[in-house]
């Protein structure tokens, strides 16, 4: 079986407070960007054993790491099936805060679930996945959902960006989680996410606020001057992607962008 797992990018990201068990309290819209996807391919094997094979960007990630490979042997272990075969090809830039390994094991669970024919909904589906890590669940329903908790609490929201241009960039330098959470200060909001939407999108700048911006700006000078490049080409809006170092921005017309060398660039109509 071959999905096309798509990434996400994060409208908003408010670090609430830090929580006892360790973890940090969120805010965030996600959104998934239908166009930039790796390439996931699921097959049954003989055996039990789990195999693995890349192609495309490289990750420097031991198998045994790979969210993957980790999502194979959770079903594995909680429903005893077989062997599985994995492939994957890798197109989502990784460091970038938009999901691509989350996406790529969500895409995992969903297909074994499929190839076996285990009949799993849709909550458990999404509970499987959040076993590997806060945005996945995400990628199971893979529509506007407010994402609060750590990220895997989610419900749909509506949104409608249809006809506007989606712009994706990432330096050739990547933000890991560690990093972005160490310097990041918590703060209660004090206005929804949910309320801020509904405002003109041409308001949303300045308001709808990544938490992480401040700090990694600070550290990573190229990825603010990312940002300041997409603001002053027109668009409606620009914002940091989750807590990486990619950046997106929506305009009402195709920009014509001159971006510096080994820029990663993404440009859809949604």
């Amino acid at each position: 079986m071959i999905i096309k797992a798509n990434c996400k990018i994060n409208l908003g990201l408010r670090v609430v407070r830090k929580r006892e068990d360790g973890y940090h309290e969120l805010q965030t819209i996600m959104l998934p960007v239908a166009g930039l996807y790796d390439i996931v391919e699921v097959e049954r094997s003989e055996g039990d054993e789990i195999s693995f094979s890349q192609q495309g960007i490289v990750v420097d990630c031991p198998p045994e790491r790979n969210l993957m490979v980790r999502a194979a042997r959770l079903m594995q272990q909680r429903y005893g099936i077989g062997g599985v075969s994995l492939k994957l090809d890798k197109r989502v830039p990784f460091g970038a805060g938009l999901g691509g390994g989350s996406s790529d094991a969500t895409a995992t669970i969903v297909a074994i679930n499929e190839v076996y024919g285990l009949s799993l909904d849709k909550p458990t589906l999404s509970a499987l996945a959040a076993e590997l890590g806060s945005d996945t669940p995400f990628f199971v329903y893979n529509t506007p959902q407010l994402c609060t908790g750590r990220g895997e609490i989610m419900s749909p929201v509506e949104l409608n960006l249809d006809g506007l241009w989606l712009v994706v960039v990432k330096p050739d330098e990547g933000v890991s989680t560690a990093e972005a959470y160490s310097g990041v200060k918590p703060a209660e909001p004090t206005e929804s996410l949910t309320e801020l939407i509904t405002r003109q999108i041409e308001s949303w700048q300045g308001v709808i606020v990544n938490d992480f911006e401040p700090h990694i700006f600070a550290a990573h000078p190229r990825i603010a001057e990312l940002k300041d490049i997409l603001v002053g080409s027109g668009a409606l809006y620009a914002s940091m992607s989750g807590s990486g170092s990619a950046l997106f921005a929506l305009y009402r017309e195709k920009p014509e962008l001159s971006l510096p060398n080994d820029t990663f660039l993404h440009v859809e109509r949604l």
